[in-house]
């Protein structure tokens, strides 16, 4: 993307999500739409053109009812996943297990329009349910035996269902697909691999009873903490980032995350801010998000026009950088940039190739993801999954 057409993107970004911003320049609508698609962002994309529509701008008829079509299937489609996550927790509530919805339709909540965020499956962790003083490895611990119940509940139902070290699939549903997580997520690197999934296992019971209302009286279902969310959301990030990449539309989730009412009434208590700004720093710290935390915050800034005294962290503009680059390149989840057009074998060593890039940047991550993939395979092949 050129520089003058990746500042008029940026330009529309911004008004599309603020209040404060001048109409957009926008002479090529065709490439403005594509680009969105490819992040994600069509739903809140929509919203911008419904807003230049009404401050008198002059917006084309054919780009107007392109864009609403679209919006329309987005809406649509988070009907279907909100009825499709209720029916999915009551499911499991039945048969034994406490469960999470993870990012999803919780995340939509935080836009202020429910149903403009685009989604794709639902990821749920779940855990069995236990009696505390009979087995409080059941409760919160992440244990082998809980995996194996998780994975023998699934798999009576549908024995060729795929395996993977986080999640094993659950199509239970003909019109959503449904990953069940034994951990929320995961990190290349052994050591902080470790400290991320200890990290978890103290948080999840209460994530697990933490209740939302879905819009429209669709039902309750249980979503993560403010609290967990800045750090799992992170994490979850910079794992896809050294996957195959992330786009805007995660960014965007993060961006209305640190919006939220939670994060702006303590920006009003400079006393609780520090103390808790502190205390999440310390933990980014471990758990090795430090740097990439710092990434987010300078896109946040610089794209979405987050303002400094809701960063969690400092900008950091040298890794920020390189993050966006990869974010436009790459689109939503990496799947323009290249590597999904490949088999498994080139995959392997083109992932290699791209992650060299960030040794710099994230040396532990980087240099443990090939280790950590190919681990992952043969741990695949001698499990059968």
């Amino acid at each position: 993307m050129k520089i003058c057409e990746e500042k008029a993107v940026i330009s529309f970004i911004r008004y599309c999500i603020s209040d404060s911003q001048r109409i957009p320049s926008i002479t090529d609508w065709d490439a403005l739409f594509l680009f969105m698609r490819q992040q994600a962002l069509l739903g809140v994309g929509f919203c911008g053109i419904e807003k230049m529509k009404a401050e008198g701008a002059d917006v084309p008829k054919p780009v107007v009812l392109k864009w609403y079509a679209a919006s329309e299937k987005i809406r649509k489609r988070n009907e279907v996943l909100n009825r499709r996550c209720v029916e999915l927790v009551k499911r499991l509530k039945e048969d034994g297990f406490e469960c999470c919805i993870l990012k999803g339709q919780g995340n939509a909540l935080m836009y202020p329009n429910p149903y403009v965020r685009m989604s794709g499956d639902i990821d749920v962790f779940v855990m069995p349910v236990g009696n505390v003083n009979d087995d409080p490895s059941l409760n919160c611990s992440i244990s082998i035996e809980q995996r194996r119940r998780v994975m023998n509940y699934v798999r009576r139902m549908f024995p060729q269902a795929k395996i993977r070290y986080q999640h094993i699939d659950y199509p239970v549903f003909p019109d959503v697909e449904v990953e069940m997580h034994f951990i929320p997520t995961a990190k290349n690197n052994p050591i902080y691999n470790r400290r991320l999934q200890r990290w978890t296992e103290k948080q999840m019971a209460e994530q697990c009873s933490h209740f939302v209302e879905l819009p429209e009286g669709a039902g309750k279902i249980p979503v993560p903490t403010w609290e967990f969310n800045i750090v799992y959301q992170l994490s979850h990030m910079m794992h896809h980032f050294f996957d195959e990449g992330i786009g805007l539309r995660q960014l965007m989730d993060y961006y209305y995350l640190l919006m939220t009412t939670d994060n702006r009434q303590q920006t009003t208590d400079s006393r609780r801010r520090t103390t808790d700004n502190r205390s999440m720093v310390d933990t980014l710290r471990h758990l090795n998000l430090y740097h990439f935390a710092g990434a987010v915050m300078w896109v946040l800034h610089e794209v979405m026009g987050l303002e400094e005294c809701l960063f969690i962290v400092p900008a950091d503009e040298w890794r920020g950088k390189l993050l966006l680059e990869e974010i436009i390149k790459g689109g939503n989840f990496g799947k323009y940039s290249g590597l999904t057009r490949h088999g498994m074998g080139t995959k392997y060593f083109l992932k290699i190739n791209r992650n060299m890039r960030f040794v710099r940047s994230y040396p532990a991550e980087a240099l443990c993801e090939p280790v950590f993939r190919t681990w992952h395979f043969f741990w695949r092949m001698w499990h059968k999954y």
